[in-house]
């Protein structure tokens, strides 16, 4: 919603300055002008970028109009599931959570968080990261090692629909010259003509220039901003995950596990201890003793044996 607000100040703030100088606004409807800038715009997004770029673009705008997915409450519920899904382990065994992780949107664990579930990427992250330790042989390091790759690959990845746009707030201002070269161009042909014709003319090329700077540092500029720092966020919370399935495969508790990955989160986000505390141990009513809680993960499927 702050997006938007942002937006509408713009372009209030800009309109309002003209209308106090006495300015008129039928005069800034161009709409040749913007079909040439727009136009142009559009056509150098198709040339330059295949279409899932295209997509995740369009998908990435209209993310940015809202507010970010990655707030305190969905970083509270992550570290409440990985909570439980740590407790299984250490009841149950890293076999114990093999359905789980096969098919997560039948996992009774899983189904409880619908915004993991929803995110495909990050469910995929968990779950073949778990599916992974499962198979047996991979040495914590090792695991840090694939997971750090698979974060490098998604971050590329989700950059590129932000590079897209910034190549396109960065061509409006040329766009905008081009719309004013053909408007000069129109201008003067028109020599000779009436005063005030020649002056209509002359005010249209240069709103071409005018929308073409308006539109890159007003609108399309700050999106990919916006854009790129919602990347950010998917990295940071990447991150956290990453922290908390490494310190419960190193054989930490399930909650120092939980408090490690709390500690890596952005400190705008993060929870406090209190609420972690609360959240995690609430619904978990079939918790391991205590004493066991200090032996590592591996250890509980021999003493279900």
């Amino acid at each position: 919603m702050i997006p938007v607000i942002g937006i509408v100040v713009v372009f209030g703030a800009v309109l309002g300055g003209f209308l106090m100088e006495k300015g008129h606004v039928l005069v800034l409807i161009q709409p040749a002008e913007l079909l040439t800038i727009g136009g142009a715009a559009i056509g150098t997004l198709l040339v330059a970028n295949p279409i899932q770029i295209l997509k995740a673009m369009m998908a990435g705008v209209a993310g940015a109009l809202g507010s970010s997915k990655f707030g305190e409450s969905r970083y509270l519920d992550t570290l409440k599931m990985m909570f439980e899904l740590c407790n299984k382990v250490r009841k149950k065994g890293l076999m114990g959570i093999e359905d789980d992780i096969e098919k997560p949107a039948e996992s009774e664990i899983f189904k409880k968080y619908p915004a993991f579930l929803k995110d495909h990427h990050v469910s995929a992250f968990v779950c073949d990261t778990l599916r992974t330790a499962i198979t047996g042989g991979v040495e914590p390091f090792d695991m840090d090692q694939m997971m750090e790759l698979d974060m490098e690959v998604a971050h590329h990845e989700a950059l590129q629909p932000v590079q897209a746009l910034t190549t396109v707030a960065d061509a409006l201002p040329g766009l905008g010259i081009v719309a004013a070269v053909l408007g000069v161009v129109i201008t003067m042909g028109s020599l000779g003509g009436p005063p005030e014709e020649i002056g209509k003319k002359v005010a249209a090329a240069l709103v071409g220039t005018f929308l073409g700077i308006l539109l890159c540092y007003g609108l399309v500029g700050p999106l990919a901003s916006n854009m790129a720092k919602e990347v950010d966020a998917q990295d940071s919370y990447l991150h956290v995950l990453r922290v908390i399935m490494l310190a419960f495969l190193k054989g930490l508790a399930p909650m120092l596990a939980i408090e490690m990955g709390r500690r890596a989160i952005p400190e705008h986000v993060r929870p406090t201890f209190d609420a972690m505390e609360t959240g995690c141990k609430r619904p978990v009513t079939d918790a391991p003793p205590a004493r066991a809680e200090t032996s590592p993960p591996e250890a509980a499927p021999a003493t279900g044996a």
